[in-house]
């Protein structure tokens, strides 16, 4: 689509940087959401830094142990167009009718999903 990848290591090496396009963030996150505010988000996007296996591998060693106490709660938006992770999810709840970026398409019962969770978990 209109994204764009950034090489600032040269052509031959992976990219550094991406940086997501209008039509691609209408597209896979606010195509449900109020157009001012996909447009706000146009022009608040800064590059996204892209870190290789090699840089990343040693900076967080994640054990089940340690990760398993943490208690996670997935919140869905059912008219997302993004991949879930589904390993991550231990308790799921469901916004319907909400894209990708719940804050904007489905503000009030975002709050009430968070406010259940902690409500649950605090």
């Amino acid at each position: 689509m209109d994204t764009k990848y950034v090489f600032r290591n040269g052509p031959d090496n992976p990219p550094t940087t991406l940086v997501l396009g209008p039509k691609y963030m209408a597209s896979r996150f606010y195509h449900l959401s109020p157009p001012e505010d996909l447009m706000l988000a146009t022009l608040l996007l800064r590059p996204f830094p892209i870190y290789s296996s090699s840089e990343t591998e040693n900076a967080a060693i994640v054990t089940k142990e340690k990760y398993g106490s943490v208690r996670r709660v997935y919140i869905v938006c059912d008219q997302e167009n993004d991949p879930k992770q589904t390993w991550l999810i231990e308790k799921v709840m469901v916004i319907s009718g909400s894209d990708h970026m719940a804050m904007f398409s489905k503000p009030q019962e975002l709050c009430s999903c968070l406010q259940d969770i902690g409500d649950k978990y605090l």
